[in-house]
């Protein structure tokens, strides 16, 4: 204490000894203090959230490997002949072009199990050809005429090229399998050679089928109303 200090009375001693602890003290500013009053309030309401985050958990299971869904990709129909005559039934008769192809053709020039068969108009491109042999073109339904009679496959043959001219679809797949005598596949090669809209066919890919069904190239519909712009 100063000598200056001493003259002072001891309740003025008292007080310039406070008033120097104060001013010994750094003082916050008014943004300081509420920058801190701030902070205080979002940790408090951070706390708050994750108390509430928590209640809301209670009583949830994590999921399971087992409850994931499986996604497959959506297969092809097949039908066979039986199946396209109970949706003829149904539907009422399908209205299709050129229904009487000839048998003669079939019966005059037979086809053995294993050959394989192959057709194209002379103004196709060599190149479509090729894909269509190499399996390259994707059909758009395909029909299997194991089991029928040679009425019910011709009339499965017509509904299928039919159903695809209706959806303005150009490749269709026919199996007709191969058997000993080979007698479906014979009338088909005969058929399908005498139809004005096919542009060509091929024994399938041994992948597709083989010599046991054959790929369809059709041409597209010019006036199909349902696919005009």
């Amino acid at each position: 204490m100063s000598k200056k200090d001493s003259t002072l009375s001891k309740d003025q001693q008292n007080l310039l000894k406070q008033f120097r602890k104060q001013i010994s003290i750094p003082q916050s500013s008014p943004e300081a203090k509420q920058t801190e009053v701030q902070s205080a309030r979002d940790d408090k309401d951070s706390g708050e959230d994750l108390d509430l985050f928590k209640k809301a958990l209670q009583g949830v299971q994590p999921l399971q490997g087992s409850n994931i869904a499986q996604v497959e990709k959506t297969r092809k129909f097949k039908p066979n002949a039986q199946i396209l005559a109970k949706r003829a039934a149904a539907e009422g008769p399908r209205e299709v072009e050129l229904a009487e192809l000839s048998d003669t053709q079939a019966v005059l020039n037979p086809v053995g199990s294993q050959s394989k068969l192959s057709y194209r108009i002379a103004t196709l491109q060599h190149k479509v050809f090729e894909d269509l042999k190499a399996g390259n073109l994707r059909w758009f339904e395909a029909v299997d005429l194991h089991g029928c009679t040679v009425e019910e496959a011709r009339e499965a043959v017509l509904q299928i090229i039919q159903m695809a001219k209706d959806e303005n679809q150009n490749v269709i797949k026919i199996v007709h399998g191969k058997g000993p005598e080979a007698v479906l596949k014979t009338y088909v090669n005969g058929w399908l050679r005498q139809h004005r809209d096919v542009l060509a066919f091929v024994s399938a890919p041994e992948n597709q089928g083989g010599t046991g069904a054959v790929l369809v190239l059709l041409k597209r519909a010019e006036k199909n109303l349902k696919f005009k712009q």
